[in-house]
């Protein structure tokens, strides 16, 4: 009797600072999102990405999933490219890890085997040989698309507001955000929203690449602009995710033609993050800088 009092003296007490523990992570994520919120209350562009934020889940949302996991699936006619990784990112640190399943053109992709990652310094791939994809490029790019408008929280992001524009028959708010120098590997990027009006959801992106570019050089150059739809929105621990993304050059003000597809699937915002998948192998090799 004395063992089992004893016992459950210990599990109470584990129950309590199990509790305490808890109470201290929610209270760090609540003034965390209240710190954010307050940012980006500061200008017009802000509370529109603000609003974006709260209609797909909301900012204590984002700031108590730890990790993003899911698989990413990327088709791109032009380039004749297609891959599938699955993917899981540390949302703090932006750390990312990728396990290669498949690759190929768009109409033949082939079961893969291989690894890629950031590690927060530099890129790898494994094994050596496999030329694509980059992974200097792709450890992070289909993280952020499927982040967004959660990951346009961050500090270093500017937010100017853009007169309505219409998409698929709705006229939907616009925001524009931009990076201050020196931010990511990218900062010349530009990403457009379209917001619904109604439910506040992201119903697609407008963005540019300026991967291996100043952004001064980048903007120095003419703006070529993908459309990018947002579609099929799940929600998973609390965050609402497309799972689906279609994408079209965008010429003169409008839509053209075809691009790129893309799909994220068996998603989950808890999953746990291995640092020891962060280790380059062996047989891998850093990936620099450009394409």
């Amino acid at each position: 009797m004395i063992c089992r009092i004893a016992l459950l003296v210990i599990a109470a007490s584990a129950l309590t600072q199990c509790s305490w523990i808890h109470a201290g992570a929610a209270s760090t994520e609540k003034a965390q999102a209240a710190a954010t919120g307050a940012r980006l209350q500061q200008s017009d562009g802000g509370q529109l990405v603000l609003r974006a934020i709260e209609a797909h889940g909301g900012l204590e949302a984002w700031y108590r999933a730890a990790t993003s996991a899911y698989s990413w699936e990327y088709s791109n006619a032009g380039m004749d490219f297609r891959f599938k990784s699955y993917l899981v990112a540390d949302n703090r640190t932006r750390q990312i890890y990728h396990e290669l399943l498949e690759f190929g053109t768009p109409a033949n992709p082939q079961p893969a085997s291989g690894r890629f990652a950031w590690d927060g310094e530099q890129a790898w791939i494994s094994p050596a040989a496999l030329e694509q994809p980059n992974a200097r490029f792709w450890a992070g790019t289909g993280y952020y698309f499927e982040s967004i408008p959660f990951i346009l929280a961050d500090p270093g992001l500017h937010y100017e507001t853009l007169p309505d524009e219409e998409l698929d028959g709705v006229a939907h708010h616009m925001v524009r955000v931009s990076y201050d120098e020196g931010v990511g590997d990218s900062p010349g990027d530009l990403y457009t929203l379209y917001v619904h009006p109604q439910t506040g959801r992201v119903s697609a992106i407008r963005y540019t690449v300026s991967f291996g570019r100043t952004k001064a050089e980048a903007m120095a150059q003419q703006v070529r602009e993908t459309l990018l739809h947002y579609e099929e929105y799940v929600t998973v621990d609390g965050l609402t995710v497309p799972t689906h993304f279609r994408g079209f050059h965008f010429v003169d003000g409008a839509p053209a033609d075809f691009k790129n597809e893309a799909w994220a699937s068996d998603i989950s915002f808890s999953e746990t993050f291995d640092p020891a998948k962060l280790v380059m192998p062996a047989d891998g090799r850093v990936q620099p800088m450009g394409w």
